[in-house]
């Protein structure tokens, strides 16, 4: 798979608006702040082409990028952010659970945590989302790069795996966007379930 080979094709910001289609959709999920955007243009080798914002939770809608013609990485909007208001958090929760509601068309979930703390009852939320779906998971847990200690790197990544009520099979990958740390490892994951999806 060309990585490089991106194409935007749509946003969603209505359950009308969703890509129902057998091509392997990787699904990409995280609070706002925690580097969702950033992750996705780590793996694109692009700087900018998931939109970053200053502002946290700017990413109102399900974004949809082809990659190679033969998968689509889906960025679904970030979840967590005080400011938005009650309208806006409602309209997120209706556009997830219809999302989620026909879960045949998630290939991977890739999940992404903050490697420093405890996942919040949000991010709890999301696992049960994707873990009732029945895909394939993986937990990217951003940010290693900034963990003070090294001797806390296992700790955290436990408390992680506790608080998401993970299975001892779901794997959670050390990553850092800033650094591109274990880029390549999650380009293989993904690879792997593109090439494993059998819809």
């Amino acid at each position: 798979m060309n990585i490089h080979n991106v194409e935007f094709i749509k946003s969603a910001a209505t359950a009308k608006d969703l890509i129902e289609s057998k091509t392997p959709q990787i699904v990409f999920s995280g609070k706002s702040n925690v580097g969702k955007s950033s992750v996705i243009n780590k793996l694109l080798n692009r700087k900018s082409y998931a939109r970053v914002s200053s502002s946290p939770g700017k990413t109102i809608h399900v974004n949809y990028f082809l990659i190679d013609d033969k998968a689509y990485f889906v960025d679904l909007p970030g979840y967590g952010y005080a400011k938005v208001s009650k309208t806006e958090r409602a309209r997120w929760s209706k556009l997830m659970e219809e999302f989620f509601i026909q879960p045949d068309h998630i290939t991977l979930g890739v999940m992404i945590v903050d490697a420093r703390h405890k996942p919040t009852a949000d991010d709890v939320i999301m696992a049960q989302w994707f873990k009732a779906s029945g895909c394939n998971l993986v937990i990217v847990a951003n940010k290693i790069d900034k963990v003070r200690k090294k001797s806390e790197i296992e700790p955290n990544l436990s408390l992680i795996r506790h608080t998401l009520d993970l299975h001892d099979s779901t794997m959670i990958l050390e990553f850092s966007a800033e650094k591109g740390t274990n880029r390549n490892l999650l380009l293989s994951v993904i690879e792997d379930a593109i090439m494993n999806w059998s819809h």
